[in-house]
């Protein structure tokens, strides 16, 4: 016990420490770091309490001890009072380390007796003196003067601070006193009192301070919050209150706290939804136009349009069911009974934890309680309602919980099925997920659940614990998934898009036919015959459309006892029409055919079938347009009532809750309709031409053939008319008819998408060029598409165009400017660069626009060179005007200095500046510049006026008065004797004057030195206008800066929606889920050198040097200067920073969404000063002046209102507890951030009788005055909140602390930009129905991504440009025309009371919904939502960057998506979508990964076949009798096959892509440079990755979240970790391709020739070597020589290393195995990889017919000596394994055992080839065909591992997977070790993966610093 105190008294003395040098904070922590009421455990009920006394005593520590002591003494009262037995986790620990603190100050502080009795004195006199010392009295009104001048600065920021920070102290002070003293002096009660009501900032609030009088937070003070809170309060229909019921004194009760009394919803619930709703109805008011009003008043259609948002769903669900709802007419609602019910849904929703993923069952709660309301109201008694007290309790006030007793119930019984789900392991169709509870209330059985809920019913049954009772079915307790089962199969595909496959058969089928019509009736194509081949698709269609209703049937097992009888008896009708059909249409078919060969036949079976299939048809086709076609809809609802009608509809489809009218407008329809007209007519004229055509004529004479010889023993080819054969030539061709059509999907959208981006304007403005000649038309495109409408810019007829663009400039100035110093600070631009960006206030007495100076650098040289050399007045203008920004230049350089020197000069000096300026103008008038001014020796000029104005620009002294003086003589000399040429005699008397006064020296003697702030900049920037020689047509030189400025500029040109004001505007959040990634680096994680001697930050150094010098130069270091040098903590915090922001970190996330409030504030306080100021005076200082902005309370405020930024941090709590460096961080990013609010899950555990109890919280927290967690909110949850995946998970415990009417989602890899931040209002209008985004208002807005990582490497900037390809030129088509677009992650912009009245933001049941954010998109359109895309705006986002990282990546993806093909969501959408759009859909979800497979398996279909003909002896028949094979289909199939596989598909969006926004030749560039980069290999080996995954999925499960990890991949990745991952996903398959294409050379190639094996195999042999190599192609230093040598080493010991119980598969080859395949758990899996390998004994069965051995003979006895051969070799490998162990005793025996062995099998061979016909060919050959045998029975032996463990075989078995693993793994290693001999191939991959700049100072620095870039730190 000692050594804890010892822990926690160096703990504590390290807390109380004031860290006044904020040392902490560079270090990561932050202030109060290491503070002991940081460590306050959870489990004190009352810990805020108790923090902000240890707060206190830590502020007080310094200045008296003795008052630290008192306060730390009660803190620990506290905490003994709470937990006297110290049974809470931690309390025990906490109170130790209180009490040695308490002993140390009474040891140290106070010497001899510590009289207790004088401690409530001390408090009493220390608390009046701390108000004297602190100028309590005075500190509120030096506030409020300071806030009532209207100048925000920093000065007032201190003082606001100080005062909170004064006034949370004393409140402390006070609330002691009041616990500790019985008595307290009434004068001093009454200031205790006083200075309480003062202490805003004590009471924990979010955004509106609506439980504290706050006067510093100016949201209570706007209209519409006012008006909001006041429709809240308590109405005259609400029964009153008990008096003992607690009520804050800082405001009235409402009917908020009526809800949390009679439901018993948690009183911090109840305050968090206060301020959602509060924040609902006030932003809904303030974009209706309501005149102010003295007391606001709420809109009735504001509440209405809140009302029937928030409860649409609720509306629509008992429509469905057919109920009446809770209110008998909406219309007659009055708005208090609205938001009474609004308020109850929203308690309701917000306390419902997992629940909220049920949103049907929320309807149902709702529903109930509502009524239940209704009866209290009708009763007017407020009493606690029945169904929230325990049975025991009902009459009573005791134990009313809301959360107890309506959720608990239902999350129990979800999460028993949680937990019996094995971890995601069992079948889906075991246990109930979250759809199948929530889609129970879409029947109106879910009412036999009562109210309050009945728990008998079997909707509540748990399932008995899977691993209690393994052995027991449990089938009695078990109640059954509801309405669809997820089978783990294949045939889910065709299940949930039969149209498509139904259409593909019948239309390949008609292909087949039309060939065999024109073949055989050239004549007469007209005839009866040719009715009768086209109408044999009847018995097709119909036979398939029975297999559809097979499915059904077989599908829907396991659910069949839960879901509707109605929907059962649909299935069964289903399967007994289809059933009549399919045999009543094929009967009918096969009599026509018998009577077409009868001549005397009358044809009347003929006749009938056809009649029959005529209404068939008919019928089939009047349905589908009824249904299909959304013109035809209303007509089709409104047949509903005719029963016949409604009958077929219900035949035909399902009427689910979700799923009804998704239908289009008729003119998107025929859109997207003539989209897949032409995708379609190019696919079948393909298949039709290049794929069926040519192999009709040689199937016909293979058909035909017969006494085929067979070179091995024949089994199934006999008599059947070469079917095998025929198949083996159709196999591939049908493989790719089948995924082709998505190759032509992809070119046409790849093209539609360049058209449709090419009209909506982008790439434009492509180029620093493009923004130099375009730069004067962007203010004025700034105020049409960003600034809201200025009423006096147009409409006023005295404005003239100048005035125009004056104002216009005046406007957008302020916001260039924020842009380029966000560009500065982010380190992408230098000082001088930000200088020349920034574009002047244009808002002074100069009449004309003031451009940046990089535009007008140079050009006032340039134009003096000019005037010089012209000879006339008109060639000088004629050239400067070629040039705009020339004369603009000279335009504001002749009028500001003539402003400078007015302003400067007195009396005479004046004169002479008008006389010379009224003379030029004459001259120019006269057009007689040439003879007036001596033009030549302009240079003198302007050299005496650059050093003018390079004094005034310097502040006064004697010195550089006397300069401007003697320099302004220069000059008027100048001007007298050497450039004025004209007669003087005009104005004798000025210049009379003017000579006089020079002559007696008082000319320019009395100077006005410029002091004003704008004469000031005038005088800087016209030197700057005659200093700068160099063009700045480079600047900014940055690429990250100029792809920004690029962007944004050309985005104010396209389509973007008028934007509303900052007030008026839509309100939204930001949403980040976070686990614990990477927050912000350390030093320690910067400098860490890999094994090469590379740190990050050199990394970092290397691949951004512009960024890292610009970052030196703002923290004031030399540009040389090391990461050592910097010793000042803060400038250590700033390279954090720096590095941070360059990698996918949290930290850079946080920073680009805060983005999103400095844009809002900024807008909202210029738009607040227009508003005041006027618009009548455009060109004041104050209209466009932002300085301090940022400080100003009103536009703080403002954007608080609109924007809010939640960061769920799931752990964060648990982080805090361990003292993790992610705590520090993320409460450091919240001090640097004051609107930044984390939320995170508490986990408490509380003595409840005599047992540790855990609880769960879901808690809100910010930064405090102190820069501490502040508790906001605290939420208890019915249990843990993680029952199905991770992520939504997370989501959606926090997702209650948004706010708004929208929420982006955001994930912790992103970035975003000030610049794009202006835009989001603009975004948000794009919710207005009246946009024409359809028929239905957006409900998900997708917004562009911008790849940041690209620069990283080679394989980044691949994953860059297939992202980016997909995120803009994909997506584009996918929203319009195919009206498609789903929701595919980040960072989409949700309507958010849309989604959380629907179920959430995603899905998050376990392994079913991996993929959760797709699911989104797909609940959206189910349930009507619109999903659009949106390109002006983008948002950055990192990708994964190493090879290792994307196949893990992808691999999620691909798992996903197999996932998703099991899932109802895909079915739904596949059966209710119209045919065009389910097509869209199926082949940009799913569809793309099953084609993606197809591609792999049609290598391996094409394979097989050739190795059919080879080894059977057909091929060569074939041959022999001269068939003509046409190559032609084989060549087209494989010919797509190659391209699609190499990524030639995936290249022609991206092209196009670059083509559209970089330019023809740049698009070019990039392509070539990708090719030289190996992007085909790297394409080819993503797509066995996505293969692999994807099919392992649907066959086995095991998808996983894949924490793919996102820093920087600078470190080399062993061979043995590449073997691990891609050893079954690509080893294996590319090792059998090999042995394929081998065994076809060896046996089916005799007489074809090289070049056509060369043609036929290339893309085979492509495909096995990039899938052997890529790994260690893509892999950094993989080919140098030492890491190959350490790589072996490091292998074998994995490889021979047995393991043992714990030991992990990267440690050990046999752990490693055992988790390879774990996969296959299920008998169906087991019987389907058995089947799979079954194909490994073909090869032995064919080449052992093929040895010399055996001659001619083909008997099957051939085949089975081979097998004893094979048994031979096995008892021979036996031999040499035996284990070592067993053998300890008799090691010599077996070892001459062993020798023996080796020696006769030697012997044996030596004599089979001397004595029989043996070659040693045959062994070769032997052995080729005994390894893929031994293959097969290891995949067996693996599949069936219980049983073989059980046979005693299992270590034999796995000795013999352990020799494959080492001959595949050496056969790889091999070509690495030999390519690792010559240095070139290693530099060559250095050169190929990354970026130039890296590598080469990645050399120098290894040859400078003996392999260790870092020895300077």
């Amino acid at each position: 016990m000692s050594r804890a105190e010892s822990s926690w008294e160096r703990l504590v003395n390290a807390a109380l420490q004031r860290d006044r040098a904020g040392g902490a904070s560079a270090g990561g922590g932050g202030p109060g770091q290491g503070s002991l009421m940081e460590y306050v455990p959870s489990s004190l009920a009352n810990n805020r309490d108790i923090d902000a006394i240890l707060r206190a005593a830590d502020e007080l520590q310094d200045e008296d001890p003795s008052i630290a002591r008192i306060l730390c003494e009660h803190a620990y009262s506290l905490a003994q009072n709470l937990d006297p037995n110290s049974e809470g986790r931690g309390v025990l620990q906490f109170k130790t380390g209180l009490m040695s603190v308490v002993k140390q100050k009474l040891a140290k502080r106070e010497v001899g007796t510590i009289d207790r009795s004088q401690d409530i004195k001390r408090l009493q006199d220390f608390y009046r003196l701390y108000r004297e010392k602190n100028n309590v009295d005075t500190l509120k009104e030096d506030e409020k003067q300071l806030r009532e001048s209207g100048v925000f600065t920093k000065e007032m920021e201190r003082k606001t601070l100080r005062r909170k920070r004064v006034f949370a102290t004393l409140k402390v002070l006070g609330n002691v006193l009041e616990q500790v003293a019985k008595e307290i002096p009434d004068e001093l009660k009454h200031v205790i009192d006083s200075d309480a009501a003062m202490s805003e900032d004590t009471i924990a609030y979010n955004i509106i301070p609506l439980d504290a009088p706050v006067t510093t937070n100016a949201t209570t003070s706007f209209p519409e919050v006012q008006a909001a809170v006041a429709a809240l309060k308590y109405f005259p229909g609400l029964p009153k209150l008990p008096a003992d019921f607690p009520i804050p004194a800082t405001r009235n009760a409402d009917m908020l706290d009526f809800l949390h009394y009679i439901f018993g919803f948690q009183k911090d619930s109840v305050s968090n939804q206060r301020e959602h709703i509060v924040l609902l109805l006030a932003n809904e008011q303030s974009r209706l136009t309501i005149p102010e009003e003295r007391e606001p008043k709420l809109d009735d259609a504001a509440v209405r349009k809140v009302f029937l948002k928030s409860l649409d769903n609720y509306i629509k669900w008992c429509d469905y069911l057919c109920i009446q709802p809770a209110w008998s007419n909406l219309e007659t609602i009055s708005g208090e009974k609205r938001l009474l019910f609004l308020s109850l849904y929203f308690l309701i929703w917000g306390e419902a934890a997992n629940i909220r993923f049920l949103p049907e069952c929320l309807c149902y709660i709702f529903h109930h309680m509502v009524r239940e309301m209704d009866e209290i109201l009708r009763q007017r008694v407020a009493r606690p309602a029945e169904s929230c007290m325990p049975v025991e309790s009902r009459g009573s006030d005791d134990g009313v919980s809301f959360l107890d007793h309506v959720i608990a119930p239902l999350y129990g019984v979800v999460s028993a099925e949680a937990f019996n789900n094995d971890n995601g392991r069992a079948p889906h169709s075991a246990w109930r997920n979250y759809d199948d509870f929530n889609e129970y209330f879409w029947s109106l059985h879910s009412f036999e659940l009562g109210w309050p809920w009945r728990t008998s019913s079997s909707f509540f049954q748990k399932p008995i614990p899977r691993k209690k009772y393994d052995l027991q079915t449990g089938r009695a307790k078990h109640r059954g998934k509801t309405s669809f089962v997820e089978h783990r199969t294949f045939l889910h595909l065709y299940h949930s898009f039969h149209r498509l496959w139904i259409f593909l058969a019948m239309m390949f089928q008609t292909s087949l036919q039309a060939l065999a019509i024109i073949a055989f009736n050239k004549n007469d194509l007209y005839s009866r015959k040719t009715l009768r081949e086209i109408l044999s698709l009847g018995p097709t269609f119909v036979v398939m459309k029975f297999s559809e209703s097979v499915l059904d049937v077989i599908m829907m097992y396991g659910a069949y006892s839960t879901t509707r009888r109605l929907a059962v008896s649909r299935i069964f009708l289903r399967f007994i029409w289809f059933s009549l059909a399919s045999v009543v249409v094929s009967f009918l078919y096969v009599k026509a055919l018998q009577e077409d060969s009868n001549p005397n036949s009358n044809s009347v079976m003929f006749k009938f079938y056809v009649i029959l299939i005529a209404i068939y048809g008919g019928v089939q086709f009047f349905l589908s347009i009824l249904m299909r076609f959304p013109t035809c809809h209303n007509i089709a609802n409104k047949c509903d009532r005719w029963p016949v009608i409604r009958f077929f509809k219900w035949m035909r489809q399902e009427r689910h809750y979700v799923g009804r009218g998704m239908y289009e407008k008729t003119s998107d329809f025929i859109k997207y309709l003539l989209f897949w007209v032409v995708v379609l007519s190019a696919k079948f004229s393909f298949a039709y031409f290049l794929q069926i055509k040519p192999l009709v004529g040689p199937t016909r004479m293979i058909v035909k053939q017969d006494n085929i010889q067979y070179s091995w023993h024949d089994l199934v080819s006999r008599n059947n008319y070469n079917a095998l054969t025929v198949a083996s030539l159709w196999a591939p061709v049908v493989a790719i008819y089948l995924l082709d059509i998505h190759i032509f999907y992809t070119l046409v959208s790849a093209f539609l998408g360049f058209l449709l981006g090419a009209r909506d304007r982008l790439g434009e403005i492509r180029s620093l060029e493009a923004i130099h000649k375009q730069f004067e038309e962007f203010p004025g495109a700034f105020m049409r598409a960003l600034h809201v409408p200025i009423t006096n810019r147009t409409s006023d007829p005295s404005h003239q165009a100048a005035d125009k663009n004056k104002v216009d400039a005046a406007h957008f100035a302020p916001f260039w400017n924020q842009i380029i110093k966000c560009l500065r600070e982010e380190d992408y631009i230098t000082d001088f660069e930000m200088d020349l960006l920034l574009m002047p206030k244009n808002s002074g007495r100069l009449q004309l626009v003031q451009w940046p100076l990089f535009l007008l650098s140079s050009k006032i040289l340039l134009a003096k060179e000019i005037a010089a050399e012209s000879n006339t007045q008109e060639e000088i203008i004629e050239r400067i005007e070629r040039d705009d920004y020339m004369k603009y230049a000279v335009e504001e350089v002749y009028h500001t200095l003539k402003l400078v020197l007015m302003e400067t000069l007195e009396a005479e000096g004046r004169m002479w500046v008008e006389r010379i300026y009224e003379d030029i103008q004459a001259s120019i008038k006269d057009r007689k510049i040439h003879h007036d001014f001596q033009l030549n020796k302009l240079s003198r000029v302007i050299t005496r006026v650059t050093a003018l104005l390079g004094i005034l620009k310097e502040n006064e002294t004697p010195e550089h008065a006397k300069g401007a003086i003697k320099a302004l003589q220069d000059l008027y000399d100048v001007m007298r004797l050497d450039i004025l040429t004209f007669n003087m005699r005009g104005q004798y008397e000025t210049w009379n004057i003017l000579t006089q006064a020079w002559n007696e020296g008082r000319l320019f003697t009395k100077l006005k030195w410029p002091k004003d702030p704008e004469l000031k900049a005038l005088v800087k920037r016209l030197y700057s206008l005659f200093t700068i020689k160099d063009s700045a047509a480079h600047v900014p030189r940055n690429l990250e800066a100029r792809r920004r400025l690029q962007f944004f500029t050309n985005s104010l040109f396209m389509d973007v929606p008028p934007p509303k004001s900052v007030d008026k505007m839509l309100s939204f959040s930001v949403f980040t889920p976070y686990y614990s990634e990477v927050v912000l680096y350390s030093m320690a994680e910067l400098t860490k050198r890999n094994e090469d001697g590379i740190s990050i930050l050199f990394y970092l150094q290397k691949i951004y040097p512009d960024e890292w010098k610009n970052f030196l130069a703002r923290i004031g270091q030399d540009e040389n200067a090391l990461e050592g040098d910097l010793r000042n903590e803060r400038d250590i915090l700033e390279l954090r920073f720096w590095a941070s922001y360059r990698g996918q970190t949290l930290a850079r996330t946080v920073r680009g969404m805060m983005y999103y409030r400095k844009a809002l504030m900024l807008q909202s306080y210029l738009e607040r000063k227009a508003g005041r100021d006027g618009e009548s005076t455009p060109f004041g200082n104050d209209a466009t002046d932002s300085e301090g902005f940022e400080l100003s309370p009103e536009a703080r405020a403002q954007a608080d209102l609109k924007f809010t930024y939640v960061v769920t941090c799931q752990i964060y709590g648990r982080q805090k507890e361990d003292q993790k460096p992610e705590a520090a961080d993320i409460a450091l990013l919240m001090q640097r951030n004051e609107a930044l609010r984390i939320a995170y899950i508490d986990v408490v555990d509380t003595p409840k009788e005599g047992k540790s109890h855990t609880e769960y919280y879901s808690k809100l927290v910010k930064a405090d005055i102190s820069g501490k967690d502040k508790e906001i909110y605290s939420i208890r949850l019915p249990g843990d909140p993680k029952l199905g995946e991770g992520k939504p998970e997370n989501q959606n415990h926090a997702i209650v602390f948004t706010r708004g009417n929208a929420v982006q989602t955001i994930d912790m890899n992103q970035d975003n930009y000030f610049e794009e931040a202006l835009k989001m209002r603009n975004l948000l209008e794009e919710f207005d129905p009246n946009r024409g985004h359809g028929i239905r208002p957006p409900t998900i807005l997708g917004v562009r991504e911008h790849v940041f990582t690209g620069s990283v490497s080679s394989l980044a900037s691949f994953m860059s440009n297939q992202e980016t390809s997909f995120v803009t030129l994909g997506q584009r088509v996918l929203a319009k025309p195919l009206k498609i677009r789903m929701h595919y992650g980040h960072p989409d912009v949700f309507d958010r009371v849309f989604h959380i009245t629907r179920g959430g933001i995603s899905k998050a049941s376990r392994v079913i919904n991996i993929s959760e954010d797709i699911f989104a998109g797909f609940n959206s359109t189910l349930r009507q939502g619109n999903i659009t895309h949106h390109e002006y705006i983008q948002v950055g986002k990192g990708r994964d960057v190493g090879l290792n990282q994307i196949a893990l990546f992808e691999g999620k993806v691909a798992g996903g998506n197999g996932e998703q093909v099991l899932s109802r969501d895909v079915y739904r959408l596949g059966q209710l979508l119209d045919f065009f759009r389910m097509m869209s859909f199926y082949f940009t979800t799913v569809g793309f990964y099953f084609c993606t497979m197809l591609t792999v398996l049609t290598v391996y279909i094409f394979l097989y076949g050739r190795l059919y003909l080879a080894l059977s002896g057909v091929g060569a028949t074939i041959r022999e009798r001269a068939i003509l094979l046409d190559d032609t289909a084989l060549s087209a199939a494989l010919n797509a096959q190659f391209l699609f596989q190499i990524g030639v598909f995936t290249a022609v969006p991206m092209i196009l892509g670059f083509i559209l926004e970089q330019g023809f030749l740049q698009a070019i560039v990039s392509f070539t440079t990708m090719q030289f980069q190996l992007c085909t290999i790297f394409f080819t080996f993503s797509l066995g990755t996505r293969t692999h995954y994807f099919g392992r999925t649907i066959l086995h499960g095991g998808a996983r979240y894949q924490a793919t990890g996102r820093g920087f991949v600078v470190k080399h990745i062993k061979f043995s970790e590449n073997y691990r991952l891609y050893s079954r996903s690509h080893f294996i398959k590319a090792m059998e391709v090999i042995l394929l294409l081998v065994v076809y050379l060896s046996y089916g190639n005799d007489e074809a020739g090289a070049v056509s094996y060369i043609l036929l195999t290339v893309s085979s042999w492509f495909l096995a070597v990039s899938w052997l190599f890529a790994p260690y192609l893509f892999n950094p230093a993989g080919f140098e020589w030492q890491k190959v040598v350490e790589d072996f080493k490091e292998w074998t010991n994995w490889l021979f290393y047995r393991g043992g119980i714990g030991v992990k598969g990267a440690e050990s080859w046999e752990a490693w195995w055992e988790e390879e395949i774990s996969h296959i758990r299920t008998l169906s899996g087991r019987i389907v990889e058995t089947i799979l390998s079954l194909r490994f004994f073909i090869f032995q069965y064919g080449i052992v017919y093929k040895l010399n051995l055996q001659g001619s003979d083909t008997s099957i006895a051939v085949y089975g000596w081979s097998w004893a051969a094979f048994a031979m070799l096995i008892v021979l490998f036996k031999v040499f394994t035996f284990s070592q162990k067993v053998s300890v005793n008799f090691q010599l025996v077996l070892r001459f055992v062993q020798g023996v062995s080796l020696l006769v099998a030697l012997a044996g061979i030596v004599v089979a080839i001397v004595l029989t016909n043996l070659s040693v060919t045959d062994i070769f050959a032997s052995i080729l065909a005994f390894i893929p045998t031994g293959w097969g029975i290891l995949s067996i032996a693996c599949a069936w591992k219980p049983v073989i463990k059980r046979l005693g075989m299992w270590k034999s078995v796995r000795s013999l997977a352990r020799l494959f693993d080492a001959g595949m793994g050496m056969l790889i290693f091999l070509p690495v070790a030999l390519c690792s001999w010559f240095p070139f191939v290693s530099t060559f991959q250095t050169r190929m993966m990354f970026n130039q700049a890296f590598s080469r100072g990645l050399e120098i620095s290894l040859i400078l610093a003996g392999n260790n870039p870092n020895s300077g730190l």
